[in-house]
């Protein structure tokens, strides 16, 4: 008795797409899950998914309305995460004109107009530009140590109630005009939840 062979399709089962070197996935808010790329600079560190995780939630997850400022935007990983929360603008700079391109193309791929990126030097733009902001995120790369200035210039420019987020290589000393609200470690990654002092 002959029996006719029956043929199943092949299940391939799914695992999710690893993540390039130079690509960083959005952890919340309406673009949770979406992936941006950027150019491969050298000493370019975007803030890990942990540490944004932590910082969002310490900064309350919904930013509806808020105005940020990431003084050493690189991947524009902070910016993207304040946006995708609801600030109605997120202020990036960087030094690199290639990193400025890809935040400009990346805020292009995901259709907002709220990103208003500059090719500048933080320090430079922190003194200069008057406005204020609720949130100044404050991560530069690891060998800048450069504190005394960019602390108080970043304190200028925080609305009254403002937060600002320093990361670093090592913890920060907090300059009188400030107080430290949180603080956390993940690896060789401090970092730095402050507050006004008034």
């Amino acid at each position: 008795m002959q029996v006719d062979a029956i043929i199943l399709p092949l299940r391939v089962p799914s695992f999710p797409r690893p993540m390039s070197a130079n690509a960083l996935r959005i952890i919340g808010g309406r673009w949770r899950g979406r992936r941006l790329n950027f150019p491969p600079i050298p000493e370019l560190r975007p803030t890990p998914d942990r540490v944004r995780e932590t910082l969002f939630n310490w900064l309350g997850q919904d930013l509806t309305g808020r105005r940020t400022l990431d003084a050493f935007a690189g991947s524009g990983a902070l910016s993207f995460e304040a946006l995708s929360r609801g600030a109605s603008l997120a202020v990036a700079v960087d030094h690199d004109p290639a990193l400025v391109r890809a935040l400009q193309a990346s805020a292009a791929k995901l259709g907002t107009g709220a990103l208003e990126a500059h090719c500048d030097d933080a320090l430079s733009f922190l003194m200069r530009d008057r406005r204020r902001y609720d949130v100044v995120f404050l991560d530069p790369p690891f060998r800048v140590d450069d504190w005394l200035r960019l602390l108080p210039a970043a304190a200028a420019r925080l609305e009254e109630d403002g937060m600002l987020y320093v990361e670093a290589g090592a913890p920060i000393e907090v300059p009188a005009e400030l107080r430290l609200w949180r603080r956390d470690k993940a690896g060789r990654v401090h970092y730095h939840l402050l507050r006004r002092a008034t």
